[in-house]
């Protein structure tokens, strides 16, 4: 069930929210997703596990996912992603403020700000702006207040959906983990988490891009029933809706899961991790050409396009993925 399906409170999408818990207290800079995609996230800092969008990098191409997760190759920093980065931001931190203030005006008045501090935790989003040739996003361009001009256009969208002053989340950015029994590690971050007053959750993903088109429902969907399968684990408590809101064009994703649906995508990812051990221990990373490779950064290594990928270092497997290759016959 998607975009039809009633809010937490039964009522029909374009009705009223409803308040939820507590606002949380810990508010991470950026999600575990954020850090690992931009390749600055220590390999040592937790165990190996199974995050959505590792999940889907795999599906993917399970040589995507050798570069991002074995190899952990560094990518060239996207406005897109940069700007995603600072709406989440900019989202999870107006709930600090009080009910009555959490207006347009006052969340696109901390886009400076954020900005400034996105860029103090990772320099690499400044090189986005650097340049003064004709075309770029740089000093004298206008480039940056446009770029955040937008950013503030998807603020915009956001107040048309939602009112933040009828919300009191119970969780942002949360951090959610749960091992499953004979299988791998799962992890993620949830962007937001709101708790009816009769004990429903609604796990809530803002979104920067626009929403899929029905055929490509598919990967938003898993990601969001990931998050249900985690809760689900470890609170025993199925959530009520799982909802996807997509800032770049106003549509919001709804579904309700049952628990065929979670125990679904628990056995799917069961078998996606076994398919990632089968390519951990024999080295078979094999490459899948899709219309997605126009924006893949690793082109010139990848043999889809004439490239030669690189020797893994010695022990990345096992860091990455606490998996031993198998002995190579010499």
């Amino acid at each position: 069930m998607t975009s039809l399906a009633p809010d937490l409170a039964g009522n029909p999408p374009d009705g009223p929210v409803v308040p939820g818990g507590p606002a949380a207290a810990a508010e991470p800079l950026e999600s575990v997703e954020t850090a690992e995609l931009l390749g600055r996230a220590p390999r040592e800092r937790r165990r190996p596990a199974l995050s959505p969008s590792r999940a889907n990098d795999f599906m993917q191409c399970p040589l995507l996912f050798r570069f991002r997760v074995v190899d952990r190759l560094p990518e060239p920093p996207s406005s897109a992603a940069a700007r995603g980065t600072l709406v989440h931001s900019v989202l999870e931190r107006l709930y600090d403020a009080p009910l009555g203030e959490r207006t347009l005006d006052a969340a696109q008045a901390m886009l400076p700000g954020e900005w400034e501090r996105l860029q103090e935790a990772e320099p690499r989003y400044a090189e986005l702006f650097a340049g003064d040739a004709p075309g770029a996003e740089g000093p004298g361009t206008g480039g940056v207040q446009a770029w955040l001009d937008g950013a503030g256009d998807l603020l915009g969208t956001y107040f048309t959906l939602e009112d933040p002053n009828r919300l009191e989340p119970a969780e942002r950015e949360m951090f959610v983990e749960t091992q499953l029994e004979d299988g791998p590690l799962l992890r993620g971050i949830v962007d937001r988490l709101d708790v009816a007053p009769n004990g429903a959750m609604r796990v809530v993903d803002y979104k920067t891009g626009k929403s899929p088109r029905p055929q490509y429902q598919g990967s938003a969907l898993f990601q969001m029933r990931f998050y249900g399968l985690v809760l689900w684990r470890e609170r025993g408590e199925i959530p009520k809706m799982l909802q996807l809101v997509y800032l770049g064009d106003g549509q919001v994703l709804r579904a309700e899961p049952q628990e065929a649906d979670l125990v679904a995508v628990e056995e799917q990812v069961r078998d996606l991790w076994s398919a990632i051990t089968s390519a951990a221990r024999t080295g078979q990373w094999t490459p899948r050409r899709t219309p997605l490779c126009g924006w893949c950064a690793h082109q010139a290594i990848c043999p889809q396009f004439g490239g030669t990928p690189p020797e893994i270092p010695d022990g990345a497997v096992e860091l990455a993925l606490g998996i031993s290759p198998e002995a190579v016959a010499s």
